[in-house]
């Protein structure tokens, strides 16, 4: 038994998604959560200010003594993979097992990426799945605005979620997409209104339950899991709004969120 917890990390609330399937799987792990919320939205920033974003969360993990980091983000899986990967522990990230999972369907009909800006720019997902021999088309939408609604705590019924999604998804939903990869985790929580729009015959995949999915192996098998179930929230945002949100997006009361703008150095 290990009980040292897991550091998850998101630019924001999006990562609360991965961390809502993770308690699924394993509710006995304590977790250390880190939402970016004063440096977000992370898909507008180029590559040099991901990867000094990712390196500092890590530094600030190490010092907190985590004993598996989980990337909760699939802009920085996808811009700072290496840095995460080299961190001194078990990590995981969300994009490699959704992949993974994209790779294995069948079929000729396209596939769907939505993701921010920076993801789809970089070309990670497409790269990784040809790379897995996938051959049939993929349709890539960046869809900016879904990270500032969201971070904006703005409900998933506001007619203004809905005018973004008819905006990003009529590609995907015209081109006859089968199977769609929500590759930022921020938009499962809008996830009702993307279902409405593509109809029930498209199978939404969600990076957070793939990645949610392969921490929980990755632990088993490594002996790592144990805890309390102990809750630990951090942003470098305002935390009485952080905590507002995201309880809302829980769906229970966070409880006590510490602000730390210079939270390199912390705890």
């Amino acid at each position: 038994m290990d009980n040292r917890p897991v550091g998850f990390f998101d630019s924001g609330f999006g990562g609360l998604t991965a961390l809502s399937a993770f308690r699924e799987i394993l509710p006995e792990e304590d977790i250390l959560f880190f939402g970016d919320s004063g440096r977000a939205p992370y898909g507008a920033k180029s590559a040099e200010e991901l990867r000094t974003c990712a390196a500092n969360i890590l530094h600030f993990f190490q010092n907190a003594g985590v004993k598996a980091v989980f990337a909760a983000c699939g802009t920085c899986s996808l811009l700072a993979g290496d840095l995460i990967a080299d961190c001194g522990v078990l990590s995981c990230n969300v994009v490699t097992p959704s992949v993974e999972w994209l790779a294995a369907q069948e079929g000729k009909l396209p596939l769907g990426i939505i993701a921010t800006a920076a993801s789809i720019r970089s070309g990670g997902f497409e790269r990784a799945l040809r790379a897995a021999g996938v051959t049939r088309e993929i349709i890539s939408v960046p869809c900016p605005d879904f990270v500032t609604l969201i971070e904006a705590g703005v409900s998933v019924s506001d007619m203004r979620v809905y005018e973004a999604v008819e905006r990003y998804l009529t590609p995907v939903r015209d081109a006859g997409t089968s199977t769609l990869l929500l590759g930022c985790t921020h938009y499962g929580i809008i996830e009702p209104a993307i279902r409405d729009f593509l109809g029930g015959d498209v199978t939404i995949l969600s990076a957070s339950s793939c990645g949610a999915n392969a921490l929980a192996k990755a632990l088993r098998e490594a002996g790592l899991t144990g805890g309390s179930g102990k809750e630990t929230f951090f942003t470098s945002g305002n935390a009485a709004e952080f905590r507002r949100t995201g309880s809302l997006i829980l769906g229970r009361d966070l409880g006590p969120v510490r602000a730390i703008p210079d939270w390199e150095d912390a705890p």
